[in-house]
């Protein structure tokens, strides 16, 4: 896993195990890395024989042979093939292995970030990776190991205490079993409480939002035991239906639920691999009349496993997504990714199951 890409500033504010910058999370430079160049011999878009899909007199057709039709045999032909491919990788996307397997952000210190995700939240330290010639330091947090659990993966750069979480990012949830009981430690632990507890507006489910150290918010959901405590990343969207018809199609989320809220303006739709109260989500908020928002520089990506990236980035092109990083094995420790952009510019990184169960070994 490696960094992510810098932004044009005096510091290196996109550092994670995921993006993408002069050099890997493990210390292997970048430069001497095309990454644009793919494993040709994986990738879908590699040619297949025309006779093994339509048949000999297809195969005939395609070299001028027995036009007697009056038609354009070959641009038929080939325009189904493409189709059929198309439509190929689409329906394997739905049958992929898929899970959330980290979210990642920058933060002003680490070690008082830590000391209050462990203390006021419950997370457990999982790893932590200092990479001093890169002048980066890398932590990862959650409620069980990450080869099964959704994690949070911090990210400190060398001399750089505030970052802008902008007005795109929304919030992280987290499941507790008695939100007014979470609240009255972080408040004990000098935590910020910026909504106390009470019934969510228009249901019943009490929930409660807090500040961490940087500013990021968290919403605190009462639920009985779940095996995904961190349950929740909210990011704000400038059509909510692109959005929803983008994730199904090039992710493979399903819509678990949608929900309008007219008289608050907003509407939210949970996208995601399995039920809210067993996997972790993405909450899509859709605000009336907003089309566009600023992501700062706080917030990073999502990483998320599948079974080929190579597929993956085939599906993201034709649902319309950007790919950022071409995929292919990283440099030295070969983990296979590719990164991509939504509709909205909001980055993931989808990571080889594999590769990603042998670089945690």
């Amino acid at each position: 896993m490696v960094r992510i890409i810098p932004m044009a500033t005096s510091f290196r504010p996109s550092l994670s195990s995921f993006g993408f910058s002069t050099s890997s999370r493990l210390g292997f430079p970048l430069s001497t890395f095309n990454i644009s160049r793919t494993v040709t011999s994986l990738h879908v878009g590699s040619a297949i024989p025309q006779s093994q899909i339509f048949g000999l007199n297809a195969s005939k057709l395609l070299r001028g042979e027995g036009n007697a039709m009056g038609f354009n045999a070959t641009g038929n032909i080939a325009h189904a093939s493409t189709s059929a491919a198309q439509e190929n990788v689409l329906e394997w996307v739905k049958k992929d292995k898929r899970r959330m397997l980290h979210v990642v952000y920058r933060v002003g210190d680490l070690d008082r970030t830590i000391k209050f995700y462990t203390e006021c939240l419950g997370m457990k330290l999982l790893r932590r990776r200092d990479i001093p010639e890169e002048r980066y330091t890398n932590a990862f947090l959650g409620y069980g190991p990450e080869d099964s659990h959704f994690v949070i993966e911090l990210t400190y750069n060398y001399g750089v205490d505030k970052y802008d979480i902008g007005a795109g990012f929304g919030h992280f949830g987290i499941a507790v079993e008695d939100v007014a009981k979470t609240v009255d430690l972080i408040k004990a632990k000098g935590g910020k409480v910026t909504r106390e507890p009470g019934p969510v507006k228009g249901g019943s489910t009490v929930i409660a939002f807090i500040e961490d150290p940087d500013g990021y918010k968290f919403e605190l959901l009462e639920r009985g035991p779940t095996p995904e405590p961190l349950c929740q990343v909210m990011l704000r969207v400038g059509d909510l239906d692109r959005s929803i018809n983008f994730y199904e199609k090039a992710f493979g989320m399903e819509l678990l639920r949608k929900r309008d809220n007219p008289e608050y303006k907003y509407t939210i739709a949970m996208m995601g691999y399995g039920p809210e109260d067993k996997n972790a989500v993405l909450e899509l908020t859709y605000n009336y009349g907003v089309s566009e928002y600023d992501k700062g520089n706080g917030y990073a990506q999502i990483a998320i496993g599948t079974d080929d990236v190579y597929k993956t980035a085939e599906a993201i092109k034709l649902s319309g997504g950007k790919i950022t990083r071409e995929p292919g094995p990283l440099p030295g420790i070969n983990t296979k990714i590719t990164a991509c952009l939504d509709p909205d510019g909001w980055k993931s990184v989808f990571v080889d199951n594999i590769d990603f169960l042998k670089e945690l070994d």
